[in-house]
């Protein structure tokens, strides 16, 4: 539905006419907007967001991370078909359906897409302040998504599900999206990599165009270590937690995690491929 060269800025544009700034004729006479504009990515943000979610408010800080909501959307539609194995293969709707995201983020971006398209529940946590007082005034102003999302924030770093899941909450399924990379100057690299490729001057400063804050793109050991400690602290939750999940970007980072899902004797592991275009990602699912 929003693949980056098919979306329908026509639609778009009725739904939120501001967008029509940023819209560009490129030299296939395809109709799109510059990708490496971070005006234009947010503006076409907001306008899938309103036209295809309702989404009226949709503000982040600047230099926090603009998700790209197409990706964003599969990966919540892998977890809904996930849960829907178990429900006659309809998937389970409404607010009794409850699921924690792991690093919500300033954009708030998974629960909005399952509050509306499902009317599920969440629980929004990030140890990132300026990201929880972010993502709290998203939920604010929309009135699709009031009463629905509970942003909280983990004060401590090294835990994942300790200090935010209440005694006694019962949750259906756990996201996250873990960060990418090992350290800043890899996310850098990458991204000088990525302008490379899309043919822009590799003498131009590297720049993410989708922006996104530290802690938001790496972390020490990147998404393996991330997903490692979380699989290591799962299990001490799978009373409350019925379904664990992660996305997964580097195939290499498969090894390290069964090894220690396997430690855990996690009873169920699946792992689900997500394909867009030419990037290829999986999910891995766990439970007990």
């Amino acid at each position: 539905m929003h693949k980056r060269d098919n979306y329908n800025f026509e639609e778009l544009i009725s739904s939120f006419p501001e967008l029509s700034r940023y819209v560009i004729t490129n030299e296939y006479s395809n109709r799109t907007i510059d990708f490496f504009d971070p005006i234009a990515v947010r503006t076409l943000n907001k306008a899938l967001l309103k036209h295809h979610y309702g989404i009226d408010y949709w503000e982040i800080p600047s230099n926090y991370l603009c998700p790209p909501i197409p990706s964003r959307a599969d990966y919540i539609a892998t977890v809904a078909d996930l849960l829907s194995q178990e429900n006659n293969g309809s998937v389970p709707a409404g607010p009794g359906v409850k699921i924690l995201d792991i690093g919500v983020g300033a954009n708030c971006i998974y629960p909005i897409i399952g509050c509306v398209n499902w009317g599920w529940s969440f629980v929004g946590t990030d140890i990132d302040p300026v990201a929880v007082v972010s993502a709290k005034e998203i939920v604010k102003n929309n009135a699709v998504l009031a009463g629905k999302i509970d942003i909280r924030l983990q004060i401590d770093s090294e835990s994942y599900f300790n200090g935010i899941l209440k005694r006694g909450e019962r949750i259906e399924a756990t996201i996250c999206n873990p960060p990418f990379h090992s350290s800043a100057e890899q996310a850098a690299q990458m991204a000088q990599k990525k302008l490379s490729n899309l043919n822009k001057s590799a003498a131009k400063p590297a720049v993410l165009n989708f922006g996104g804050s530290s802690n938001e793109l790496w972390c020490p050991g990147g998404e393996e270590h991330f997903v490692k400690g979380m699989v290591a602290q799962s299990a001490d939750f799978a009373v409350q937690c019925h379904w664990f999940t992660s996305l997964i970007s580097k195939k290499e980072s498969l090894a390290g995690i069964y090894s220690s899902l396997k430690r855990v004797e996690a009873k169920d592991v699946r792992t689900i491929p997500i394909a867009r275009g030419n990037k290829i990602s999986r999910v891995v699912a766990w439970r007990f």
